[in-house]
């Protein structure tokens, strides 16, 4: 008698974890630099012009207790936490910023599903934090 099998690909993430912080450094400048600054301290070229003024993402981990806050960063970046300041859901970019979901760990190890250039992008982030 055969033994009924459990499958358990449905828990497997869609897509293997793969991080690149120089490609998220290409997706900084590419996206983020304008508002928030070459060395992401929030004085990029169109700061002034803002009426609120940009996050200073060196200082994200800081900010929380000295832990990097993965899922908060991917809420603002993917539109699931929207940034009223920016008068739209963050990013503006939106369409870019979409693709095949993988799953990035939190802190605590629990995954969080997003795209691959918000992986590379917070994986970029993660280094600059002081």
């Amino acid at each position: 008698m055969l033994k009924p099998l459990i499958l358990v690909a449905a828990l497997v993430p869609t897509a293997v974890l793969s991080q690149d912080a120089v490609g998220g450094r290409e997706v900084y400048l590419d996206h983020c630099a304008t508002c928030h600054g070459l060395d992401a301290t929030g004085n990029g070229p169109t700061a002034p012009a803002l009426i609120v003024q940009p996050t200073n993402l060196t200082l994200l981990a800081a900010g929380n207790d000295g832990t990097f806050p993965t899922f908060r960063v991917v809420a603002r970046i993917d539109g699931r936490d929207p940034l009223v300041a920016h008068g739209s859901p963050m990013p503006v970019y939106g369409d870019f910023f979409e693709g095949k979901g993988v799953a990035l760990p939190d802190a605590a190890g629990q995954p969080i599903m997003t795209s691959q250039p918000i992986v590379d992008l917070v994986a970029y982030l993660e280094t600059l934090q002081e």
